[in-house]
């Protein structure tokens, strides 16, 4: 997969087009580039994505309240990387890039830049300024240029039609085992390793900080998990705790993102890492006194083990 970023000097034989945000590459965005990849090779050309970035809410909201995000545009890379999409083009959407009419877009954008041949659309795309563009009007934008655009049917889990917002909400309920149902992979973070109290090293349970690559990264809610950590390409099992640690935190308020990982020594201080959320354990609680709380951490231990067990037997 060749990485654009932006259209300028855009070369692609017979050019099958996608265009959206991706956040997540969810299930129903893994359905959009089966398609993408099946019409490409039908048409003798190359499978074409167009992820826009930033995400347009956080360019089009003013407030405070910026969209979270299930992938960083790094993170999304990643993942859409394993699949065998022939160009991958980071678009940028900015203010004056919302202002496009959807026949402009597709004329200045697709038409003259990309010389696309065929567009795929989601079940519920829309393009340009305000959303105007439904594939009614797209069609006949299209004919105009010479293309043609084919809109797909709604992908749904257990009856539910996936969406990012969906997994947004899953995840901030905690609900990991229905994020990565809806995700198709596990739900991940990526960042660096930083210092910490040392606290967990003094009752036995070393962690590991993790600063996400990205200050707009949704974490999944407070809580203790199951993970797989990933450091230079090898994993780990381990358990991590989301949230302010309320049993020790000195720092009342302060949220942290700890991963504890099993029977490993090394100091990887400043590395990065991958952190695979598998399953959840429990709520994060206080504890009467730091005994107790060495206690049930090794009943999570047990849990986290059973999790992440159970995995390999599927």
């Amino acid at each position: 997969m060749i990485v654009h970023r932006g259209i300028k000097k855009f070369t692609a034989k017979n050019p099958v087009v996608t265009v959206g945000i991706f956040d997540g590459v969810h299930l129903g965005h893994k359905y959009i580039i089966e398609k993408l990849v099946s019409g490409a090779e039908n048409r003798n050309g190359e499978s074409v994505l167009v992820s826009l970035w930033p995400h347009p809410r956080e360019v089009l909201n003013q407030s405070k309240d910026a969209v979270k995000l299930i992938t960083t545009l790094n993170e999304k890379i990643k993942v859409l990387s394993r699949f065998p999409i022939d160009h991958l083009v980071i678009m940028e959407f900015s203010k004056q890039f919302s202002e496009l009419s959807y026949c402009d877009f597709i004329q200045y954008y697709l038409v003259e830049e990309m010389n696309i041949r065929h567009l795929i659309m989601g079940y519920n795309h829309r393009f340009g300024r305000n959303r105007e563009g439904n594939v009614k009007k797209i069609r006949d934008c299209a004919e105009k240029f010479g293309f043609t655009v084919e809109q797909l049917t709604p992908f749904t889990v257990d009856g539910d039609r996936i969406s990012s917002s969906l997994i947004r909400q899953s995840l901030m309920g905690g609900n990991i085992e229905h994020v990565n149902k809806c995700l198709g992979h596990p739900f991940f973070v990526s960042g660096r390793v930083t210092g910490g109290s040392r606290v967990g090293r003094s009752i036995g349970f070393p962690t590991a900080n993790i600063v996400p690559d990205a200050p707009n990264k949704l974490v999944p809610g407070d809580g203790v998990y199951a993970v797989e950590a990933v450091i230079a390409d090898k994993v780990y099992p381990g358990m991590l705790n989301i949230g302010t640690r309320p049993t020790v935190n000195t720092n009342k308020g302060t949220k942290t993102i700890e991963v504890h990982i099993f029977d490993f020594e090394k100091d990887i201080y400043d590395q990065l890492i991958e952190v695979r959320f598998q399953g959840r354990i429990r709520n994060e609680m206080k504890f009467g006194s730091v005994d107790e709380l060495k206690c049930q951490l090794k009943e999570d231990k047990k849990v986290a083990l059973r999790i992440l067990s159970a995995l390999k037997n599927i």
